[in-house]
């Protein structure tokens, strides 16, 4: 698997310009794309099947097996079996064993590297974006309620920062964003309860569920604590983690008519099986609601990877333009190339392949780069499916991109523009700053 993944990868990025790649390099390169995803998140409860240190020797004899680097990035492999499994014995509850898991993880110091339980909204989302892959899906839907990679949400991303939780990225056209949740609401509680990204919305789709936020309305107090707090109600729903990120691609879609110019936004949330992003954004781009843009926004903030290098075709090929013309003689022009002025927005949320998007970007001078450094989670992975169900995210091969290695390193925008999280109460200053780029 390892020396498969090695091949695909020096077949890829070579230092080939992307959108000069001959047909069978183009397959090449969108297969391996689709593992160019990134982890997140952190570990919660799920139940388990098998014993802690079954569960623990599974995960550990999988990443000696197929992990990309035979020397675990210097680590001694063995050694840390040695140091975490007494952890293992001694812990009480499946998360305790998903924290110490991910710990012994850690010390690879790599991306695309980490454990997810059912509790989590990842573990559903990885498998959904790896739909695609027949054998990883018919194994894993003896774990799933319903056979289904499906789960009840609100369409929020959540970040913990000193032991409280943030919304960090919320999904277009989700239950979050009609409710009025905004990015930088630190989240207190779910129905009274404390917040939990699954178990809070567990068989409650279409009913109300009331988060108590915290967002910074008010002056701090004497003691200099934020005292504003403010309950919304949200009704989640059943998310198909196959086809949730594509609808919030579509629905991000927007014009924004700045000094007499209309401007294009698209925000491209992660990869979907069988390439489906490109495709609509493709349609957008020749015949859909960005065709009569005189500018675009290319948002790659947050969310996950994997996406088709086709996206930098767009920007630098030369496709033909077609007219056609009909029998009333009217002529409706279509090009399948984007000739006009763009920008592409980062942060630290912008992972894996679409962090080489940025790349090319820079690299083909196809527009300015605006944001905050990305995530540097820049090697292929793999989901394997443990004996329980839970689901280990695995690096299985490195990545140079034009001989440059972007793991750990990221791409550091032309324009630089921070975007502070807690209490931000929905501000977007890298969109802002693209759209006065722009106009």
């Amino acid at each position: 698997m390892l020396s498969r993944w090695r091949s695909v990868r020096e077949a890829t990025l070579k230092g080939h310009r992307f959108p000069q790649l001959n047909r069978l390099a183009k397959i090449t390169l969108i297969a391996f794309c689709t593992w160019l995803l990134l982890s997140c998140l952190s570990p919660l409860m799920s139940i388990s099947k098998e014993s802690p240190s079954d569960l623990f020797d599974e995960v550990w004899k999988t990443v000696d097996e197929n992990f990309y680097d035979s020397n675990f990035n210097g680590v001694n492999w063995k050694a840390m079996k040695n140091k975490y499994e007494p952890q293992v014995e001694q812990a009480k509850s499946t998360e305790e064993v998903a924290i110490v898991i991910n710990q012994m993880l850690a010390e690879l110091k790599t991306s695309h590297t980490r454990f997810y339980t059912q509790a989590e909204p990842a573990y559903y989302q990885i498998l959904g974006i790896f739909a695609g892959f027949n054998e990883l899906q018919r194994e894993v839907k003896q774990y799933l309620p319903n056979g289904k990679l499906e789960y009840s949400g609100i369409g929020a991303f959540t970040k913990e920062i000193e032991g409280k939780t943030f919304v960090n990225a919320i999904l277009d056209n989700s239950p979050a964003d009609k409710a009025g949740l905004m990015v930088g609401d630190e989240i207190l509680e779910a129905d009274g309860e404390s917040y939990q990204p699954i178990d809070s919305f567990k068989n409650k789709a279409g009913q109300e569920v009331k988060l108590l936020v915290r967002r910074d309305y008010a002056p701090r107090t004497a003691k200099g604590e934020r005292n504003e707090q403010k309950e919304i109600a949200i009704a989640p729903k059943i998310y198909d983690t196959t086809q949730m990120f594509l609808e919030a691609q579509k629905a991000s879609v927007e014009i924004i008519e700045r000094d007499n110019q209309k401007i294009g936004y698209i925000h491209i949330w992660s990869r979907v099986d069988g390439d489906k992003d490109l495709r609509q954004f493709e349609e957008e781009l020749s015949y859909g609601r960005l065709r009569e843009a005189d500018k675009l926004i290319l948002d790659l903030r947050d969310g996950w990877g994997g996406v088709d290098m086709g996206y930098l075709g767009l920007f630098t090929g030369k496709s033909p333009n077609i007219t056609s013309i009909t029998r009333d003689r009217k002529r409706n022009e279509f090009s399948f190339d984007w000739e006009k002025p763009v920008v592409a927005l980062v942060n630290e949320g912008t992972r894996s392949a679409k962090e080489i998007l940025a790349f090319g970007f820079q690299r083909y001078k196809i527009g300015e780069v605006i944001g905050s450094r990305t995530a540097g989670y820049v090697v292929a992975g793999r989901p394997f499916l443990m004996k329980d169900g839970s689901l280990l995210y695995l690096a299985v091969a490195d990545v140079l991109v034009d001989g440059q290695r972007l793991e750990g390193k990221g791409v550091t925008p032309d324009i630089i523009v921070p975007s502070p999280l807690p209490y931000s109460q929905g501000a977007d200053p890298q969109k802002e700053r693209a759209i006065e780029v722009l106009s």
